[in-house]
């Protein structure tokens, strides 16, 4: 086990064991680090930070212990400020499963009639591999790739079915290429589409073997497998001679408890007290890196994520101190929402949206803090001004509330690639509060020294004002009523998989996915007005099952499916509508 593995085994070891009544056990159980040792004569805004960042915390990657300390601070802090819990049996914690990774089953085999290859050194299914066993004649393929109109495009003219598919890593024509049809997962999903029984990904010099720990991605329906080295070698030559080949594997995801923490202020007004503002932060980040880290060279370094999100934690605990604290108290009830796995697709914020601790249709709108912390001088970005006719009225009277008014830029859209979607997707006027990316994002580098404190505490004022003015004060008769505007026609950043591929250029359906994992296929949040999708009659909350005639079974092969296409081809999309299967034609339009 290398030391990356080792690490990341020891942070999620007994998670799913852990569940603990209160604080204070929680707190002797994890052996987390003393938080008052690590921010003593810290202002309380950067200390937040401090602590959220430090390296003890790994990461803080949803279902790791690193994550499980920093929920566990958050708690602490709402319970330190006198706001009660909010979660089910009087806890502070809404706990949910997620996937994390995979581990090898009891039996995993390859071999030929000349060679027994050792798994974990020669060979190693996966982490997305199906569990079975594949036996039949092997079949050199090249790099698996399909060049449509260029010369010698063997690979789209063999006969796979039944044969265990041998493939190159990546694209041989060009190899420093990290377009789409290059991962093994897509050829993987492509032979499956093809009827292989298998396939094996011979793995480039000095490549290592895949980490299963960090595989979030539904399994296949057939085994697959990457192969490095000298086993490697002898494969392909075997592969080039079809000699037949046994490959079973055995690959068993692995779940652990995620937790989204949550407190409330009650209502002073008893006629509002049942209206319910809601403001939210992620307070999970990229772990050891990987999968959604901008510094692939930097895998198994920790990712600390100070501003994203440890910023917007702090500016959600030190909101809730100003409302609970301050002289002027919210008539509506005011919960505070600390989401995990936001890094993963917004999981947290799904879930809670799909199993709300208090009813949704008594919420009234939704403020989400991510990336607060590098304001720098520099204009704060709010989004989602255009889904309640009263936003900009509100923002402006909000920041001129404040001792130091802010420069702010304003977008209309409610959609986007944090917690607010979630919320916007279920029909709530939500605002997203952004002091903007920057050089350290999604890096080692996003340290706790690099965060703007004063900014923050700007911005910690400006949200204030804001929930107070939707929230009402105690005593006074100026009541906010936001109205409601249905999703725009503006793109969503990072959440539509047409958007999300090809540099902003192909294919455009106009469809807003819900990131969690269903059972089979992927559920739509929303439809954007006047798209592809909203013409040919999807709806929000429709789960896509076919397209194209390709199965569905994850966003990942909804992903594959759509990038198959051009703009102007019409599609064929089956869906599950309330139990039953609707087709759909569907044009494409055009990204650009």
């Amino acid at each position: 086990m290398s030391n990356v593995l080792t690490v990341f085994a020891a942070l999620t070891a007994g998670l799913t064991f852990a569940n603990p009544a209160s604080p204070s056990s929680s707190q002797q159980r994890l052996d987390c680090p003393n938080d008052a040792a690590l921010t003593a004569g810290m202002n309380p805004t950067l200390a937040h930070v401090r602590y959220l960042a430090d390296d003890a915390l790994g990461g803080r990657a949803a279902g790791t212990i690193g994550a499980r300390c920093a929920a566990q601070y958050i708690a602490n802090q709402f319970e330190a400020i006198g706001i009660p819990a909010a979660g089910p049996d009087g806890s502070y914690f809404q706990g949910f499963p997620i996937r994390a990774g995979a581990v090898l089953g009891g039996e995993n085999i390859l071999r030929t009639p000349q060679s027994s290859y050792t798994v974990s050194e020669d060979w190693i299914p996966y982490g997305y591999s199906g569990s079975g066993a594949a036996t039949g004649v092997l079949l050199y393929g090249g790099d698996g790739i399909n060049r449509p109109g260029q010369p010698n495009n063997e690979y789209a003219t063999l006969d796979i079915t039944g044969r265990i598919v041998v493939v190159e890593d990546g694209d041989l024509a060009s190899p420093a290429s990290r377009a789409l049809q290059t991962g093994a997962h897509f050829k993987a999903s492509v032979a499956a589409g093809r009827n292989a029984s298998g396939m094996l990904i011979l793995l480039s010099e000095g490549r290592a073997l895949p980490d299963l720990f960090g595989e979030i991605r539904a399994a296949l329906r057939i085994p697959v497998a990457a192969v490095r080295g000298e086993a490697a070698e002898r494969i392909r030559q075997a592969a080039r001679n079809a000699e037949r080949a046994a490959l079973v594997a055995s690959v068993q995801p692995r779940s652990v408890e995620a937790r989204n923490v949550a407190a409330l202020i009650p209502g002073s007004d008893p006629t509002l007290a049942d209206e319910v503002v809601i403001i939210g932060a992620h307070y999970d980040h990229l772990g050891l890196g990987g999968e959604g880290s901008l510094a692939p060279e930097a895998y198994g370094e920790i990712h600390n994520g100070a501003d994203d999100n440890a910023s917007g934690m702090s500016g959600l605990i030190e909101i809730a101190r100003r409302l609970a604290e301050g002289d002027r108290r919210p008539a509506r009830s005011v919960l505070f929402l600390a989401f995990t796995a936001e890094e993963k697709g917004l999981w947290g914020s799904s879930h809670y949206v799909r199993n709300p601790i208090l009813p949704i249709e008594q919420s009234i709108a939704m403020l989400n803090l991510d990336m607060i912390g590098r304001l720098e001088g520099r204009t704060l970005t709010v989004l989602g001004v255009g889904t309640a006719e009263e936003w900009t009225d509100v923002l402006r009277a909000a920041n001129q509330a404040t001792a130091e008014p802010l420069s702010i830029a304003t977008a209309p859209d409610g959609f986007g690639a944090s917690d607010h979607s979630s919320f916007y997707g279920e029909g709530l006027p939500v605002l997203h509060f952004f002091s903007n990316t920057h050089v350290d994002y999604h890096r080692p580098s996003d340290d706790w020294e690099k965060v703007d404190y004063e900014g923050l505490d700007q911005i910690v004022d400006l949200v204030s004002e804001v929930a107070l003015d939707v929230a009402g004060v105690a005593g006074s008769d100026e009541r906010i009523a936001l109205t409601p505007i249905p999703p725009d026609a503006a793109l969503a950043h990072g959440q539509d998989p047409s958007a999300s591929t090809s540099g902003g250029y192909g294919p455009y359906l106009g469809t807003i996915p819900d990131m969690v994992p269903v059972d089979f296929g992927l559920r739509l949040t929303g439809v954007r007005e006047g798209s592809p999708a909203a013409d040919g009659g999807i709806l929000s909350g429709d789960i896509v099952v076919e397209f194209g005639g390709s199965e569905v079974g994850d966003i990942y092969a909804y992903t594959y499916a759509l990038q198959a296409h051009e703009p102007g081809d019409s599609v064929e999309i089956v869906l599950l509508r309330g139990g039953e299967r609707v087709t759909v034609t569907v044009v494409l339009g055009d990204r650009r």
